[in-house]
């Protein structure tokens, strides 16, 4: 039998996976696991995002560039 602290995570990591695919973050569950431990150490959730958008902002100027 699982212990039920690793359930209630995993459980915990299937919504917010299933949520974050709703609202079309693209991020995967290891992106996401990421950036909830991030949170829960302290780091402010609005300046993570905005620094996963300007990341994919900057990657995809990259790209753009490489391609022409």
């Amino acid at each position: 039998m699982e212990d039920p602290k690793i359930q209630e995570a995993r459980e915990t990591m299937d919504i917010l996976h299933e949520i974050s695919t709703i609202l079309n973050t693209g991020l995967d569950r290891d992106t996401l696991s990421l950036c909830l431990n991030l949170c829960e150490n302290g780091v402010n959730p609005e300046a993570l995002a905005a620094v996963i958008k300007e990341l994919r902002r900057e990657s995809a100027a990259i790209k753009v560039y490489i391609m022409h």
